[in-house]
């Protein structure tokens, strides 16, 4: 078995230079490869129901890129060229991966999160300057195209749309029953030429590119959005190389083999499905197994996920936490799962103890791995030799520089010791250029002046052990996680502060055991200014643009706590937080006498909750010690339990 177990095996990796490699020079170049070594492999196993998964349809890589031929072709006649932006708004399909790869292969793909309102969706295509659209055809409990429709004239560059439809994975009375449901619908008309994806597809030939385009290591391939403010999203640009090193890496480092299958859930406008399982499966020459257009969220996909696992003899899943929690509740009953070696996590902090519950359950380890956008993908994750460490974010990607370091501002003080928390940077192939607006790159990037290149503030606290481990204990940049995507608070602040009550607003993250963080605003009105919690929350509904990033519960306090400099102090917010889910879990153990809690920010651990407590008399102390930390144990924080009485 191959990958990495050690930083010793890292370095000795390291020992051939990148360059000697032979890596491919496009995110194209790299499918291609794979296809013409291995035509008759399978690339792609996609079941469009959870509760029929034995129905479904594969592409030999031969196929598989003959579609991305296809894609690329189509999209060039339709005008598209390098420089120019192709955007798609889908839920996971064939034909996503074949907008983003062919998208890529003809100009730049630029995939948008189809669960962001309207105004969110406009505000993306035109920072990217869309020039072609491909989105959902009206389909039943779908409203894609509605709200595609309804924003498409806003966007002044947008010339066609080409619609996807999933009917044609349908047979016999389902696709007669969705002709009937969807009867007058998808009537709106809009300036643009609306095409349909498959029937102009087939139009255009598979062999060839047939712009005869050569594509650069360093052209810009693809817009991921990273969750910006209002009326200026965040376009993280990625390079070929880019794609093409991290998605290499991480099948390195975890040692992916060919014929592999590889279980894909996760969203497709998000970077790790996208490129590290989905383009790390087809450089290893593995088969990517493709569950629902909504993925985890399908309906009957997690009650038979290990049927699935099962059928399809998967060999790897990659997740998030919320899955895994979901899948404790799930029995594995009859199925099968000995073909399952390894679950890799990312996207959210992983809580410890529903790390050991999965593994207890299953016999296979949860190995947490690390990364970022403007990573590309991933930086750093836990071996799959050896015994991951659990709570760790693993070991540094080879040839990708990953330290902890002391910084003022824009400038490198030091390098951190062992064990000392300092700021996450990392450089390294797979670090973005910057973002497509300037004004986003102001302090992202710190020059230390070693001739070697810049490094990336991730903008996350941590440390490195003495192995070369890397731990997170905070971050800088306050993202609040909630389900794996991740939420910038301004983009709840700004629309809260135009409010006419509201003086000042700040959104912090409550812990959840089943999504990881869910967003709280706290609100200070302004002086004779009257308003409700009810009231505020419905104005949030209405304004703020990402629907995962409406608040759970408004909090009117009297006064905003404020740092020394005048600026809104969170901390003291999320502490209370914290110290609100520890006594309500806390509240439902009966065998307690008395309990305190108090949050703190410790040095090395981060976040830390430290519990007091003493048992009723004749309580089993040891049984409401285990009870204890099981309920806690579901949160990323870390937890001090003193046990008394």
């Amino acid at each position: 078995m191959g990958g990495f177990a050690t930083v010793a095996d890292i370095e000795a990796f390291e020992a051939v230079p990148l360059a000697e490699r032979n890596l491919p020079e496009s995110t194209y170049a790299a499918i291609r490869r794979t296809a013409e070594s291995y035509p008759d492999d399978i690339a792609l196993i996609f079941f469009l129901q959870g509760t029929a998964y034995q129905q479904s349809v594969q592409f030999t890589y031969r196929e598989w890129l003959g579609k991305l031929h296809q894609t690329a072709n189509m999209l060039h006649d339709l005008g598209l060229r390098p420089g120019e932006t192709v955007s798609y708004i889908l839920p996971n399909l064939p034909q996503t991966y074949w907008t983003l790869y062919g998208g890529e292969a003809a100009g730049i793909a630029n995939p948008i999160n189809p669960l962001l309102e309207p105004a969110g969706l406009a505000e993306i295509m035109n920072a990217a300057q869309t020039k072609i659209l491909v989105t959902l055809a009206p389909f039943p409990r779908t409203d894609i195209w509605e709200k595609v429709a309804s924003i498409a004239d806003s966007v002044p560059t947008l010339q066609t749309i080409l619609q996807v439809d999933i009917a044609n994975y349908l047979h016999g009375v389902k696709r007669l029953a969705v002709g009937l449901m969807r009867w007058g619908k998808g009537k709106e008309k809009v300036r643009a030429r609306v095409l349909d994806f498959d029937k102009t597809l087939a139009r255009y030939p598979a062999d060839r590119l047939i712009s005869g385009r050569v594509i650069r290591p360093d052209d810009i391939a693809s817009y991921f959005h990273t969750g910006g403010t209002t009326g200026a999203p965040k376009l993280a640009m990625h390079t070929h190389f880019n794609e093409v090193y991290d998605a290499w890496m991480g099948t390195v480092a975890v040692d992916v083999q060919r014929g592999e299958r590889m279980y894909l859930g996760l969203p497709l406008f998000h970077n790790y499905g996208a490129i590290a399982v989905g383009l790390g499966a087809w450089i290893a020459c593995a088969t990517l197994v493709m569950g629902t257009p909504q993925g985890f969220r399908g309906e009957g996909v997690i009650p038979n996920l290990w049927k699935i696992i099962d059928h399809y003899k998967v060999t790897s899943l990659g997740a998030v936490p919320t899955l895994f929690k979901a899948l404790l509740n799930v029995p594995i009953g009859d199925a099968d799962i000995r073909s399952l070696q390894v679950a890799i996590c990312g996207s959210a902090p992983l809580p410890v103890e529903l790390a050991r519950q999965f593994t207890a359950q299953t016999g296979v380890n949860i190995l947490e791995g690390y990364g970022l956008t403007e990573g590309t993908s991933v930086s750093s994750v836990n071996p799959r030799r050896g015994e991951p460490r659990i709570g760790s974010i693993g070991l540094r990607y080879a040839y990708q520089e990953m330290r902890t370091a002391e910084l003022d501002g824009e400038r490198l003080v030091r390098f951190c010791e062992p064990n000392e928390i300092g700021t996450v940077i990392i450089r390294g192939p797979n670090v973005f250029p910057g973002y497509k607006d300037e004004f986003h790159n102001r302090g992202i990037f710190i020059d230390a002046g070693d001739g070697k290149g810049r490094w990336l503030n991730t903008g996350d606290l941590g440390y490195q052990d003495e192995d070369g481990f890397f731990w997170l204990t905070g971050r800088q940049k306050e993202l609040i996680i909630r389900g794996g995507h991740n939420i910038d608070p301004r983009q709840i602040e700004e629309p809260m502060h135009r409010h006419p009550a509201v003086a000042l607003a700040a959104a912090v993250g409550r812990p959840d055991p089943r999504v990881g963080e869910l967003p709280v605003v706290y609100v200070e009105l302004k002086p004779g200014a009257t308003a409700t919690p009810e009231e505020l929350l419905a104005f949030a509904r209405e304004n703020i643009a990402e629907q995962a990033a409406v608040p759970k519960q408004i909090r009117i306090i009297e006064h905003m706590p404020l740092t020394a400099v005048g600026k809104i102090a969170k901390l003291p917010l999320t502490f209370e937080q914290v110290a609100d889910v520890v006594n309500g879990e806390l509240e439902q153990i009966q065998e307690i006498a008395q309990k305190s809690v108090e949050v703190i920010s410790d040095r090395r651990l981060g976040l830390l909750a430290i519990v007091k407590v003493t048992a009723m008399p004749g309580a089993d102390k040891k049984a409401l010690e285990q009870r204890i930390r099981q309920a806690l144990g579901q949160y990323h924080f870390r937890v001090d339990l003193q046990m008394a009485g």
